[in-house]
């Protein structure tokens, strides 16, 4: 049983890095067949989850939700509902193909990133974790969300490969709502909707420098490695995050504590 903090109109797990992964290794070798999804809330989920209606479904069917920025584990300290610390998705991905190259191996499939991308990516994957297989990789046409067709293939391809794990990298929240929406199909113990990480992993993108990110400023270098993407984006969030953190805060004695979910 995992507690739950209530914040931003979601519940987030407490856990920390450690416990997330061996919750997730006991997930992956679990013989039940039940398939289960993770998504790793920002700061931009939550601007975003505020008024998409679907995006906040696909939030509240996750079996797991871990803060992915420090903005939210910062705001959690502030209105008294503190998680315990920062559980990003590009770090969960190779702290999992890690952990189960050690304990047994394991097989994964890769959706999403550009053309090539996922090959790359499992091919450093061997190199790195020879005990993890990439059973399958597939980068999806543009809009392909939307054209029944091509999500059966892709459906198929993923429950044929028989993995352990899928890594869905298609950007938020095209990958929370296609997970969602496909999760009663999915034959695939765990689902990471972890965003660039399949990028990272094909070194096709790059983390920010450790020290960077020990002071908590990924966010910028990912913004000046894609200016015209990102700064738009950020500039919104960051109008609208302490808002929603203020809000936060004047609510909290109405709001209730740590939630027992299973």
């Amino acid at each position: 049983m995992n507690k739950r903090v209530p914040l931003f109109d979601i519940e987030i797990d407490a856990l920390r890095r450690d416990e997330t992964i061996d919750l997730l290794l006991n997930w992956m070798r679990e013989p039940t067949g039940t398939a289960r999804y993770v998504v790793t809330p920002n700061v931009n989920h939550v601007v975003k989850l505020q008024k998409h209606t679907a995006f906040r479904e696909a939030y509240r069917h996750a079996s797991l939700v871990i803060a992915d920025g420090n903005p939210i584990i910062w705001a959690s300290r502030l209105v008294g509902q503190p998680l315990p610390e920062r559980v990003p998705g590009s770090d969960i991905a190779p702290m999992l193909l890690e952990a189960a190259n050690t304990t047994g191996g394991t097989r994964v499939f890769l959706l999403g990133a550009g053309p090539g991308v996922a090959d790359r990516a499992a091919r450093l994957i061997h190199e790195t974790w020879p005990n993890v297989r990439v059973v399958g990789v597939y980068s999806p046409p543009f809009g392909f969300e939307t054209n029944s067709a091509e999500n059966e293939k892709i459906v198929a391809m993923i429950n044929d490969a028989g993995a352990d794990l899928l890594v869905v990298g298609l950007g938020a929240p095209k990958q929370e709502l296609w997970t969602y929406r496909n999760r009663d199909r999915l034959r695939v113990p765990v689902t990471l909707c972890v965003g660039a990480v399949i990028d990272f992993l094909a070194g096709e993108k790059t983390r920010a420098p450790k020290w960077i990110q020990f002071f908590a400023m990924e966010w910028l270098h990912r913004m000046l490695s894609e200016p015209r993407r990102l700064t738009r984006r950020y500039a919104r969030d960051a109008i609208v995050f302490p808002r929603l953190v203020f809000r936060e805060w004047r609510r909290r004695h109405k709001r209730g504590g740590l939630y027992e979910v299973k």
